[in-house]
């Protein structure tokens, strides 16, 4: 891990020379969820379990936390929220900034590994998918459940795709066993996601889903109540209250969001999508035990909150 740490710090120090920035760049890969390695992590055990074995992978696990680092500045920066983190803590020229320069290093370590143009068109494909779902999230694009899913899969499925793409690129994995890593990204997409939506639902502030209009996975289900205590949300949502008279029902709509059964539909929907990942997961060709790690890094949280909601 130290070593992708230093790579990612290289990376910077090769291409930016202002010590403000070279400062804030320091304090963004510093950051608790960055500083963790989780996506580099899914990386390294993508190689692993498909028999890889490149001198250069820690320098591609590396890039997999950057590009990642730059998706997730650029999403909070268009959220205007994560408030505690160090990219928000600064104007938005010098978050701006420091997107730039992490997309420089990015850039520039991928040149002197001599990435293939294969490699950089794949890796082009992915994040653009990704960048297409951001942009269906940022202009609320979503109006059904099936809308939901599939501009789900785009933003945070593609994230998954990338760690497992850089992970696996140059091993001997067959077009079959790539697809079945691309079905296992697409649902610990959703896995995760749903994950958020549902801890932002029950948050009532000018940051909220709800305030915020949103139409998320539990959101849709609250919409799709036909009983007239459900009015103010459908109300709100057509424009026909503000916000400000929506506010004021905050505890009226909490005890609406606890007895609609929102929240158990997607808890509902992640045991599918935990379940089909568990279903290629065990047909997946991989080596042992770096494949039981990867279901670890992947959705071993989930599953692990499976075991406690039956065992309680």
């Amino acid at each position: 891990m130290q070593d992708i740490q230093q790579h990612m710090a290289r990376m910077m120090d090769d291409y930016m020379f202002d010590e403000d920035l070279k400062t804030l760049l320091r304090s963004c890969m510093s950051d608790n969820e960055t500083s963790s390695l989780s996506w580099a992590k899914v990386t390294l055990c993508t190689h692993a379990m498909l028999g890889g074995g490149s001198p250069d992978i820690y320098r591609r696990a590396a890039l997999t936390e950057l590009v990642v680092l730059i998706l997730d500045i650029v999403d909070d920066l268009q959220d205007q929220d994560s408030d505690s983190k160090p990219w928000m803590r600064v104007d938005t020229a010098s978050a701006l900034n420091a997107v730039l320069a992490l997309m420089i290093g990015v850039v520039g370590e991928l040149g002197r590994m001599n990435a293939s143009g294969t490699m950089l068109v794949e890796i082009s494909k992915i994040i653009a998918r990704s960048i297409n779902g951001q942009h269906k999230d940022v202009i609320n694009a979503v109006s059904t459940v099936d809308d939901y899913l599939w501009i789900t899969q785009e933003k945070s499925g593609s994230l998954f795709r990338l760690a497992c793409f850089l992970g696996y690129f140059d091993t001997a994995c067959t077009e079959g066993t790539v697809e079945q890593l691309h079905q296992i990204a697409d649902c610990v997409g959703l896995l995760h996601q749903i994950q958020n939506d549902v801890r932002d639902l029950v948050r009532y502030d000018e940051k909220s889903d709800l305030m915020a209009k949103k139409r998320t996975l539990p959101i849709l289900y609250l919409l799709s109540i036909e009983d007239e205590e459900f009015s103010p949300v459908k109300a709100y949502y057509r424009g026909e209250i503000t916000a400000e008279l929506f506010a004021e029902k905050e505890d009226e709509v909490k005890q609406l969001i606890q007895d609609s059964g929102c929240l158990e539909y997607a808890r509902i929907v992640q045991s599918v999508c935990m379940q089909k990942a568990e279903e290629i997961w065990a047909e997946l060709p991989a080596l042992s035990p770096w494949k039981e790690e990867f279901r670890t890094l992947t959705w071993g949280d989930f599953v692990k909150q499976g075991v406690e909601v039956e065992q309680a």
